[in-house]
């Protein structure tokens, strides 16, 4: 029995979002990816346009399993309350990977250019995330959603830094235990 040898493109892809997420988009170049992959280097320009279009696709990877991931740890609840405190569920299982290292998209983003895959890649990922909270506070009845959404997200965002800056998974637990006062303490419609 023959095991498929998984394609060119996904060897690509995989080794990039190893690389990337563990040592950064602008530490890694295209030759050390395209090693590790085990691929032709006309392999990488036969799938993507070139480093850009890896790391969009790398990125677009990582928006795709965190959207899939907290929409796992929400399908569990009906109340939009419990959904949103879901959010940090879905956060507490990767922050205490030892592989954690931070949002991707922030990382990736830091030295970007005006215009980069990188900076599309962050503002779509935070465009959804605000729009998730917010839909989410919408249907719970609160008094003022997006006040209560940007102080979740606020949270959910100091969550993701001290996870990773200070080595603290146990931030997200904290981040969650304060969103569910700043839900319980907001006025509802």
């Amino acid at each position: 029995m023959s095991t498929k040898r998984p394609s060119a493109r996904q060897r690509l892809l995989e080794t990039a979002d190893r690389l990337f997420y563990a040592e950064g988009v602008h530490a890694v170049g295209i030759d050390r990816i395209i090693e590790e992959a085990g691929v032709a280097k006309g392999s990488l320009f036969y799938n993507f346009s070139g480093k850009d279009a890896l790391v969009a696709a790398y990125l677009e990877g990582r928006h795709q399993r965190r959207r899939e991931r907290t929409e796992h740890h929400q399908a569990a609840f009906s109340d939009p309350v419990d959904k949103l405190l879901a959010t940090f569920d879905a956060l507490d299982e990767v922050a205490h990977l030892p592989t954690y290292r931070g949002c991707p998209f922030a990382n990736a983003s830091v030295e970007a250019a005006t215009g980069s895959a990188e900076l599309a890649a962050l503002e779509s990922f935070r465009g959804w995330l605000r729009e998730m909270l917010l839909s989410l506070a919408v249907e719970a009845g609160y008094a003022d959603p997006e006040g209560v959404a940007d102080r979740v997200r606020l949270l959910y965002d100091g969550a993701v830094a001290n996870a990773q800056l200070d080595s603290h998974p146990e931030a997200v637990r904290l981040a969650k235990e304060l969103a569910r006062t700043v839900l319980e303490s907001s006025p509802r419609t």
